[in-house]
């Protein structure tokens, strides 16, 4: 391993020109006569302290010649002068410089070996407000934040335990993100944690620009066609306190408010956190709801599509819905149109300012609603069918496996109007076979705990069972 220099020209040079002094406007450097030594103090602006760095300066520049005179090692000036708690001496120059660029102080003294690293950091970030989605009626408001420090004291706040570890990792190449595994160790699975920690120490790629996905993508299964979810995210600190304290893994990746809830089944997206905050009774009906109301969404339009487009198929009493207003498009079209005009108007909802969201709310009901059925565009019945799927998209916290319904509805909507009724058959089949040959992470199975079986297991999942021992 290189070592720094023992001249401290040559260190304040090569430090230099590395950190990049005089050529990004952001990086700072002060000289300092500390006993008669000469110094230098490096630090990024806007992430130090200034008032613990002012105070500490000021305490350095009073130490007299000799109360320094016998000093050789950097170690021995840190142990004596300075009273930052997280300070560390390193000789490694990329460590070094790469210490300073995730914000700690670098202090140089001349005469002395190695470097100091005050890890007098203050990142910018924002409050622990409630994030907005996943909101709950009662239980705590807080959310996580773009920072990892901050959020693992949410969950030492939450976890007084002294097996709660909190793993660090540096992943990328070159941007050196901080990512954090947080677990009981007494309580946790070794493989699944030897496992995800290889495949984090693994990662190849230069820069995770993309936070929490960017690790996803780049240590999840390779299956392109398959847009199952393979990770649960969360920003409630409650619900990843109850993860862990479960035995699950979390992983935290800086510059995210979302955090990884690790291993992960297709059963786990059954569960959210209000169930949590209401008896047992009413936490049982919401989920079996949320299920039913997902199963649904994924199978009405397709079925109806299939028992309106030829007649006598439906019952006696349900004949009312096998004759919907013509109109200029085909059933299907409308259908497919619809399912796209909906994504348009959440992408653009997205990028509509504040102050035009309720001229923008009004504009979107008018053209996809009154004037599309008065135009003949639409007809009613689709568009109360599809108003359905859209409110039962918000009925559960993830996004993924929304959006996950929406392209399996639409494929299998097209494969029934291909093949009537052996393709509605083959599309559902195909579903499943698709939900069964997912790889998760890391894991069981994604279909644990129904494959391989494990009924009790299965039942928590499906029954939100009071708080005992062992159901946190």
């Amino acid at each position: 391993m290189e070592e720094i220099s023992k001249s401290f020209k040559e260190n304040v040079i090569r430090f230099d020109r590395d950190l990049g002094v005089n050529r990004s406007c952001d990086v700072v450097s002060r000289d300092y006569l500390i006993g008669g030594r000469r110094a230098r103090l490096w630090v990024i602006d806007g992430y130090g302290k200034d008032e613990t760095l002012e105070r500490m300066g000021a305490f350095w520049l009073s130490l007299k010649p000799e109360d320094v005179k016998d000093l050789t090692e950097m170690q021995e000036f840190l142990d004596r002068f300075i009273t930052f708690s997280e300070s560390n001496v390193s000789t490694d120059p990329a460590d070094i410089i790469t210490s300073v660029l995730l914000g700690k102080t670098l202090l140089l003294v001349d005469g002395l070996s190695g470097g100091a690293l005050i890890d007098a950091k203050n990142y910018p970030s924002r409050g622990v407000e409630e994030p907005t989605s996943g909101k709950v009626l009662r239980g705590s408001h807080d959310g996580f934040t773009e920072a990892v420090v901050p959020n693992m004291a949410l969950l030492r706040r939450r976890i007084r335990d002294p097996h709660l570890t909190m793993e660090g990792h540096k992943v990328g190449t070159r941007s050196h993100t901080d990512a954090v595994l947080c677990y009981l160790d007494d309580k946790v699975n070794p493989v699944l944690l030897s496992e995800i920690r290889n495949k984090l120490n693994s990662i190849t790629a230069k820069s995770l620009s993309m936070s929490q996905e960017s690790v996803a993508e780049a240590i999840r299964p390779k299956q392109w066609y398959n847009p199952f979810p393979k990770v649960r995210y969360t920003e409630r600190p409650d619900t990843a306190a109850a993860s862990i304290m479960e035995g699950s893994i979390v992983l935290m990746v800086d510059n995210s408010p979302s955090v990884m809830l690790l291993p992960t089944t297709f059963f786990d997206f059954s569960q959210e956190a209000n169930e949590f905050y209401f008896p047992p009774l009413i936490g049982t009906y919401l989920r079996f709801l949320r299920i039913i109301v997902f199963l649904i969404s994924l199978l009405i339009t397709p079925a109806w599509y299939l028992f309106v487009s030829e007649p006598g198929r439906l019952p006696g009493g349900l004949e009312f819905l096998s004759s919907p207003e013509p109109a200029s498009l085909s059933l299907l079209w409308q259908l497919l149109v619809v399912e796209f005009l909906i994504d348009v108007l959440k992408l653009a909802s997205l990028n509509t300012p504040d102050s035009l969201s309720s001229s923008f709310s009004m504009l979107g009901a008018l053209i996809l609603g009154d004037f599309a059925v008065q135009a003949g565009w639409l007809g009613p019945e689709v568009l109360v069918y599809m108003a359905f799927v859209s409110v039962a998209g918000f009925a559960q916290p993830s996004y993924e496996l929304g959006y996950t319904f929406k392209l399996l509805r639409v494929a299998l909507l097209i494969i029934t109007a291909l093949f009537d009724i052996w393709g509605f058959v083959l599309g559902v089949a195909g579903i499943f076979l698709l939900l069964a040959t997912t790889k998760p992470m890391v894991g069981k199975g994604y279909l644990y705990p129904l494959v391989p079986f494990n009924g009790k297991a299965l039942r928590r999942l499906l029954i939100r069972e009071p708080i005992s021992r062992d159901n946190t």
